[in-house]
C-alpha cells in the first residue's frame, strides 16, 4: 500500500513532471496535460496523429522521468497475439528428447509497467484484441492460466489517422478501454524552428527521473479520493445519456449521426479525468467546469457514428461538441 500523497505534493510532482517533459517535447500543452491526466487516474491513453509528431518520443520520456519499466511494441500487420501476452514454449530436453520436456512460458512485452504500443492500428484487429483482457483487468490468460500484470500497469497506445493506407480500424470494444484519445496537432513555425534547434545540433536533450513507482500509485490514490458533488456527478450522467440518440436529452447531431453512444465507462473517465484536472488547478472538489473540459477526450472515441456523418463530414468532436450545447452546466447549489 503506498503511502497517502498530499494534494501539495502532487502539485510538486505535476510540476516537476512537466519540466522534464518540456526538455524534449516543444509546446503541446495540452498534450501534455491530458497525457498526465489519463496516467494519474490510472487509465490507458490513445494517441493519434500523423507520423513524426512527438508522440512515441513524449510517452517513452513519460517513462523515464517516473522511473517506469516500459517495453515497446511496433505494431505490424503480421503481429500475433503471441507476440503481445507471449506464450507457452517447451524446453528442457536435449537434442534427443532424454531428459524429458517441460512446458514453460514464456512472458509477451505486455508483462511491464507501462506497454507503448506504436502505431496500434497496423496490427490486426485479431492481434488488437489480444489487449483486450490486459487493459481491462490488468491481467492475461495464456494456455487456461491467468497471470496478474505488474502494478502500475498502462497501456499508451499511437494510432495513424484511419485515412491512411495500411491501417486497421480499432474494435469499439477496444476503444473504450482507452480513458482518453487524445489529438496531436502539427507544430506552430515558431514550435518547429525550437524543434530543430534541440535536434539537429550535435546534442540531444535528456531527462532525469523526479519521481518513484510508489510515487505514480500515491497519485493515483489521490485522485480517487477526490470529492465530486451530487449534482456534478448527475451532469456527468446527462452528458453521457445525451449522447444516446434514443434519449430525449439527445441533440440533433446525435439522432442523425450517431449509431451508439458513450458507455458507463465513459462517464467514469469523465469522472476520474475531471478529479486529475481539480488537483492540477490545485483545487480539492472536482467541479462542473473540469467535466466539461475532459469531455471532449473521454468522449470522442466512444461514439460509433453512423455513414451519414462521413457523407456529411461530421466528426467525433462536431457531435461531442453539439452535447455540450445541448446540457447546460447545472447552477451550483445554493
Amino acid at each position: 500500500m503506498p503511502t497517502p500523497m498530499a494534494p501539495d505534493r502532487f502539485a510538486r510532482l505535476t510540476a516537476d513532471v512537466e519540466t522534464q517533459l518540456r526538455r524534449v517535447i516543444v509546446g503541446q500543452d495540452d498534450l501534455v496535460r491530458d497525457v498526465l491526466a489519463c496516467l494519474f487516474a490510472g487509465g490507458h491513453v490513445l494517441l493519434e496523429g500523423v507520423p513524426g509528431l512527438g508522440k512515441t518520443m513524449l510517452l517513452r520520456t513519460l517513462a523515464q522521468t517516473l522511473s517506469m519499466d516500459s517495453t515497446r511494441l511496433q505494431c505490424t500487420p503480421d503481429l500475433l497475439p503471441a507476440d503481445v501476452v507471449g506464450t507457452t514454449v517447451l524446453g528442457g530436453g536435449d537434442a534427443t528428447g532424454a531428459g524429458g520436456w517441460q512446458a514453460s512460458f514464456e512472458p509477451g512485452p505486455v508483462f511491464t509497467q507501462l506497454l507503448l504500443a506504436d502505431e496500434l492500428n497496423r496490427a490486426t484487429p485479431k492481434t488488437q484484441s489480444a489487449l483486450l483482457e490486459a487493459m481491462a483487468e490488468r491481467r492475461v490468460t495464456v494456455a487456461g492460466v491467468t497471470r496478474e500484470l505488474p502494478r502500475p500497469f498502462f497501456v499508451m497506445a499511437t494510432q495513424n489517422p484511419i485515412e491512411m493506407e495500411g491501417t486497421y480500424p480499432l474494435p469499439e470494444a477496444q476503444l473504450d478501454r482507452f480513458l482518453a484519445k487524445v489529438l496531436v496537432p502539427s507544430p506552430s513555425a515558431d514550435d518547429l524552428v525550437e524543434i530543430l534547434v534541440r535536434t539537429t545540433g550535435t546534442s540531444e536533450p535528456t531527462v532525469e527521473a523526479v519521481a518513484s513507482t510508489e510515487d505514480l500509485l500515491a497519485a493515483i490514490q489521490l485522485v480517487r479520493q477526490v470529492p465530486m458533488a451530487s449534482h456534478v456527478l448527475r451532469h456527468v450522467a446527462e452528458l453521457v445519456e445525451a449522447t444516446h440518440a434514443e434519449r430525449a436529452s439527445a441533440s440533433e447531431a446525435v439522432r442523425r449521426y450517431v449509431a451508439n453512444g458513450a458507455s458507463p465507462r465513459g462517464a467514469q473517465s469523465l469522472v476520474l479525468a475531471a478529479k486529475v484536472r481539480a488537483l492540477f488547478d490545485g483545487r480539492l472538489q472536482a467541479s462542473v467546469e473540469d467535466v466539461r473540459e475532459a469531455a471532449l477526450p473521454c468522449l470522442r472515441h466512444r461514439l460509433v457514428l453512423g455513414y451519414e456523418a462521413q457523407i456529411a463530414g461530421v466528426s467525433p468532436d462536431d457531435v461531442v461538441t453539439s452535447v455540450l450545447d445541448a446540457v447546460p452546466a447545472p447552477r451550483v447549489p445554493a
